[in-house]
């Protein structure tokens, strides 16, 4: 169907958009069809929205067939979306968790019984257009799903979006790049300018897509998570220093010649595929003393 304007919507609504929420709603249909349209896996998929909103999406999601669980934590926005979508609800091709989607458990979202119409097992996908506020702890949780999802698609400020997609020896790139990078492919997909969004937010956005490896990297251990963090705690500090308290020195150097890296360079330097190694043999050689002792 076609939906009136976000503005029109929120004055029907009696609504206003709030700040505390980050609330910037997508207000041209073309724009959200394209993001929709990203969100087939060969076909119709079953997608968890995180942030529904004002239905843009939602209703460019329906369209194409896909099942939805639409979740928003606005309280004042659940009663609008349920009236706005009583006829695909009716039809149980949607539904609308009213919930923090930083604390809900994804996953269980969609294989929810008792009045949930997602059932059957499987891949899902996620989508959204996500608060700027809570950006960072919602691509966590996507990164701990891994290959349980078939993709994530969302739309989020260009700035996040460009520091996803880094690469090594990029000024952008750092351990967050590293973390996705270490279990999805990431494709930028397109820029939103700020005009395309009521209210209009100060700067562009842009739509990612997440693709999970079909084997991860690296698996989201602690070691990975250690020897991460700490090569980007201090940019400007090299790898020697910057890990120094993971192993003695004379492993460290062993660690480092098998990684086939040079503890003089920094972490910016570094592929996923080195990280990842690192880490592994961290891991070997904590296991080692364990059994030691």
């Amino acid at each position: 169907m076609t939906l009136p304007s976000p503005k029109q919507l929120l004055e029907r609504f009696d609504l206003r958009p709030k700040n505390s929420f980050g609330q910037n709603f997508l207000s041209d249909p073309h724009l959200a069809g394209k993001i929709a349209d990203l969100c087939s896996n060969g076909g119709p998929s079953r997608v968890l929205e995180i942030g529904a909103g004002l239905g843009a999406l939602t209703d460019e999601l329906l369209e194409r067939g896909h099942l939805v669980t639409a979740v928003e934590r606005d309280r004042d926005l659940v009663p609008a979306l349920r009236e706005i979508f009583q006829v695909q609800m009716a039809e149980g091709r949607l539904d609308v968790l009213e919930a923090d989607a930083k604390t809900l458990v994804w996953d269980e979202a969609l294989g929810m019984d008792g009045g949930g119409l997602m059932t059957s097992p499987g891949k899902f996908v996620l989508a959204g257009n996500l608060p700027y506020q809570i950006t960072g702890p919602l691509i966590e949780k996507t990164v701990h799903l891994g290959r349980k999802i078939s993709r994530a698609v969302y739309l989020v400020q260009k700035e996040v979006a460009d520091r996803l997609a880094a690469k090594e020896n990029s000024k952008i790139y750092g351990a967050l790049s590293v973390f996705v990078q270490a279990q999805f492919r990431v494709e930028r997909a397109f820029v939103i300018k700020a005009g395309a969004f009521y209210p209009q937010p100060r700067v562009d956005s842009a739509v990612v897509v997440l693709s999970p490896h079909e084997t991860a990297i690296s698996e989201e251990t602690a070691e990975f998570r250690q020897v991460v963090k700490s090569a980007f705690a201090a940019r400007r500090k090299t790898l020697r220093n910057a890990w120094k308290a993971l192993l003695p020195p004379v492993e460290l150097e062993d660690v480092a010649r098998g990684a086939g890296i040079s503890l003089d360079q920094r972490g910016e330097t570094l592929t996923i595929s080195q990280f990842a190694h690192v880490a592994a043999e961290l891991a070997v050689r904590r296991a080692g003393v364990r059994e030691a002792e």
